[in-house]
């Protein structure tokens, strides 16, 4: 593979099942050692993505290629270059800490001398020494979660591909596992794609692509995607959404996006300035306003047309 050839290569990717697109016509790239995400509801398509990626399912058309191979046709050399750790968890339960490590080992042909030594390098590096001779029903959602990531790496991949990895995780073991994920691409120079559904998540990545019912409709990084908009953004709390539009554009000339059930947002580069004015047009209609920046929620509002909602189900 060359140097300057991407890790990860997506084109026109196409999934369906049944009647039901999960994927039409995805494509991008991922360069190498980049930290790369895939953001997206429940229902947008990531997990068919990864699945595709992971080598774990065929796309019906299109073409899918990890450190430069296809992963329909030759998925048996794309395996050994990836890790891979899934939104469930793989672990057995009954086994080690090491054990499990171990088990993994043996499945990439590394035993003896060599596989021991990985085992405790790996150990040592996410803080798991002194677990080792724990059972994983024993160990915290955290320190399991360090377990997958460490088992995953153990073969010593160029690529690591994680679902959802902080699901069921509290923000002190997300912020420590995106601290792992920072080390792990930045000493060892491996390449980590991952899917979310969390907005803050997806905002530590490098560049992320944002899936909507199976399509791109962004991609790029999250400090240009949101530098797209002018300004800051007012929200709105309002019950008659329909009339604040109305008015905001009737009085004001700026155009505002209702995001369901009870919100109407709208950027101005001089938010301070004009809210004042909003209050006073729009009086007892308004039950809250407040400003911010620009999210990763307000790209895809104004990318889709809808809010973004995790929880969204195609």
């Amino acid at each position: 593979m060359s140097a300057c050839e991407p890790a990860v290569e997506v084109e026109d990717l196409t999934k369906r099942y049944g009647d039901r697109v999960a994927l039409g016509g995805v494509s991008f790239a991922v360069e190498r050692g980049e930290f790369f995400g895939l953001l997206g509801p429940n229902g947008g398509g990531k997990s068919t993505l990864f699945r595709i990626l992971s080598t774990a399912s065929l796309p019906d058309s299109g073409s899918a290629r990890v450190l430069g191979t296809d992963v329909a046709t030759s998925a048996a050399k794309v395996r050994p270059r990836i890790g891979v750790v899934f939104q469930s968890p793989s672990l057995d339960r009954k086994l080690t800490v090491a054990e499990n490590l171990r088990h993994q080992g043996h499945l990439y042909g590394l035993c003896g001398r060599e596989l021991a030594g990985r085992i405790e390098s790996s150990l040592a590096r996410f803080g798991l020494a002194d677990r080792a001779k724990d059972r994983v029903e024993t160990l915290s959602g955290g320190l399991a979660r360090r377990v997958e990531v460490a088992k995953g790496l153990l073969h010593r991949p160029e690529v690591l591909l994680l679902d959802e990895p902080s699901t069921g995780l509290d923000p002190g073991s997300r912020a420590d596992l995106a601290a792992q994920l920072a080390e792990i691409r930045g000493k060892d120079g491996v390449t980590v794609l991952l899917t979310t559904h969390l907005l803050e998540e997806a905002d530590g990545c490098d560049r992320l692509a944002l899936l909507d019912r199976g399509r791109l409709v962004a991609c790029g990084s999250p400090a240009a995607l949101k530098g797209e908009f002018a300004g800051e953004i007012v929200s709105i709390e309002t019950k008659d959404t329909e009339e604040v539009r109305g008015l905001v554009a009737e009085r004001f000339g700026l155009a505002a996006r209702i995001s369901p059930p009870f919100s109407v947002r709208l950027e101005h580069p001089r938010a301070h300035e004009i809210v004042p004015r909003l209050v006073e047009a729009l009086g007892a209609r308004i039950e809250s306003i407040t400003v911010g920046r620009p999210t990763l929620g307000d790209v895809y509002l104004a990318r889709t047309g809808r809010r973004f909602a995790p929880e969204e189900a195609q």
